[in-house]
């Protein structure tokens, strides 16, 4: 599988006010996001709150990201459940949509027995039986499970896992990876506050929350470092550090949706359990946005 290059967003779901899925502002989001500088799209990821969607609703949300996806855009589909047979199972629903490749959360209900060892004999499974190629997830702040490079540097061996999403942000750990996982294998960060210094380390690609609502910048820093202009990139990439920490850190979701609203897409509602933004903190982003020249 050719390696990614450039800026998948983890695509956010909208809901409406009842907390239904609006499928049509998702659609919306898709057509829009098809004329900025993205490689694909993630379906189902975190920032999807995933956690919260149906599997009827996460297949109609993959269909319909398959469906209206602009030619050449790589479709990456969330499928990651706690057992490697429900994983392969839902896998190979989604390839049969159209996907292209699957993002597989590490298994953390039993976070204490998920060592190495489970994490290999997890990953070995259900790459064996997946009809697409596989990614690993790794996002130790909602799993609390942080795979180690012993297991990556085996499972990156396996000729169809392909690649990681490591959302940690430790560039310590990713240097780790990038230095014991097979060259074939394509260690990408999944948050932009590790964006300049992953470039550094030679990563090619991105999977940013942040590339929701700011998708060309975030695109641009990698344009700017890529043709040598390393300065300019990392001035960029200090511009945009405290909007991405403000909507994927300080207030999360809903205010990830506040900002993409704002910037011209449909972010929606969050879904119960969460709760939606307070008018205090849109005025505390909108002046990070301002700050960052982006509003």
């Amino acid at each position: 599988m050719e390696k990614f290059y450039g800026v998948i967003p983890p695509m956010i779901t909208p809901f409406k006010e009842n907390g239904d899925v609006d499928f049509d502002g998702f659609v919306s989001n898709i057509h829009k996001w098809n004329k900025d500088k993205l490689t694909g799209y993630l379906v189902n990821g975190s920032n999807s709150e995933t956690a919260y969607l149906s599997e009827e609703e996460k297949l109609e949300l993959v269909r319909l990201t398959v469906e209206n996806a602009g030619n050449g855009r790589h479709i990456m589909a969330g499928t990651g459940l706690e057992s490697a047979r429900e994983t392969i199972r839902f896998t190979n629903t989604c390839a049969k949509l159209g996907v292209g490749s699957v993002l597989v959360l590490t298994p953390c209900y039993y976070t204490n027995a998920m060592n190495s060892g489970a994490m290999i004999r997890f990953f070995t499974e259900v790459a064996d039986h997946s009809d697409i190629p596989v990614l690993i997830y790794n996002v130790t702040k909602f799993t609390h499970v942080n795979i180690k490079a012993d297991a990556i540097s085996e499972l990156s061996r396996h000729p169809n896992i392909v690649g990681m999403k490591d959302s940690n942000g430790d560039v310590p750990q990713l240097a780790t990876f990038l230095r014991v996982a097979d060259p074939s294998f394509q260690v990408m960060t999944g948050t932009f506050g590790a964006w300049y210094p992953a470039l550094a380390l030679g990563t090619t690609a991105i999977i940013s929350a942040l590339a929701n609502c700011a998708p060309n910048e975030i695109a641009e820093v990698q344009e700017l470092y890529d043709a040598g202009h390393l300065e300019r990139s990392r001035d960029l990439y200090q511009r945009m550090f405290p909007v991405n920490s403000a909507v994927t850190g300080d207030f999360g979701i809903s205010m990830l949706k506040y900002a993409t609203t704002h910037l011209g897409y449909t972010g929606g509602y969050v879904r119960n359990p969460l709760g939606d933004s307070s008018p205090e903190e849109q005025a505390g982003l909108d002046k990070v946005l301002q700050k960052a020249n982006i509003l």
